[in-house]
């Protein structure tokens, strides 16, 4: 019979693998099945020994509305990455490899689920750079930074810089319930904020068919300003340019079917009579 095999007598213990270096550790961590209690045990410890990689990364995003410890979740599962992926054979250690994918990891968080509304990658990326930029000038010159010594370290235009500080602004959303004061009763976000007003609807929609207007016969100009600003009836008009009912009809439907189709980009042919 196979003597069993006592538990202490298993390799791979806690204290075994403490004692090894961080390659050493990852070839063992390679060479496991995912699924064992040794592998585990390997990533936990790396994980710790790489937490201040993590925060570091983290650091240059404290400006940011996003929890700390939320980025700090977030770039361990960088890490994580990175544990799964570095071959020590080939690169020159696991900070150097971690350390793109932890940042990489905290970008890609802000870039897709962070933003409230959509804002373009260049400028996400660039608001991102544009606060460590910040941090770093503020700490050298003794002062914040202004546009042209942004721009400068950035390697970007004015345009890219105020297009990535108006980016700042959507990073996060108010609700419309939100009080303006911390008086007793304050008035709301949704208080203040306009309604669409129909005056305006009404202007754009005639000064579109005045692109048109022109296209119209006159007698049909004419028609169509007795029935819609003189309010008069089919018959009225009749009588006043001295043709039928129907024919009226007929010239109102015609004009009014050019205008729809010229207003909706569906060309058409206007007859005229």
């Amino acid at each position: 019979m196979t003597k069993a095999t006592s538990p202490t007598a298993v390799p791979g213990c806690r204290a075994e693998l403490n004692r090894l270096s961080d390659d050493e550790i990852l070839v063992r961590f390679r060479a496991l099945p995912r699924d064992s209690h040794e592998r585990a045990m390997a990533c936990e410890i790396l994980v710790e020994r790489y937490e201040r990689l993590v925060r570091s990364c983290v650091r240059q995003y404290r400006g940011s509305p996003e929890p700390v410890e939320d980025l700090m979740q977030v770039g361990y599962v960088g890490l994580l990455k990175a544990i799964n992926n570095f071959d020590p054979a080939f690169g020159s250690g696991l900070s150097a490899y971690a350390a793109p994918c932890i940042s990489g990891e905290i970008k890609r968080h802000f870039r897709d689920k962070r933003w409230q509304v959509h804002v373009r990658r260049s400028a996400q990326e660039l608001l991102l750079e544009l606060r460590k930029a910040t941090e770093e000038l503020t700490h050298s010159l003794g002062r914040a930074p202004d546009d042209a010594e942004l721009t400068e370290r950035l390697g970007c235009s004015v345009d890219d810089l105020l297009e990535a500080r108006q980016a700042d602004m959507v990073f996060t959303a108010y609700s419309l319930d939100a009080p303006l004061s911390d008086r007793d009763d304050p008035a709301q976000l949704s208080d203040v904020l306009g309604d669409e007003d129909a005056d305006m609807e009404h202007t754009i929609d005639m000064e579109a068919v005045s692109t048109h207007w022109d296209e119209l016969p006159e007698r049909e100009q004419r028609i169509l300003v007795m029935r819609f600003y003189g309010n008069l009836t089919q018959a009225e008009i009749g009588a006043r340019l001295g043709i039928s009912q129907m024919h009226v009809s007929r010239l109102l439907a015609r004009a009014l079917g050019h205008l729809r189709s010229r207003l909706l980009d569906s060309p058409d042919v206007l007859v005229t009579s």
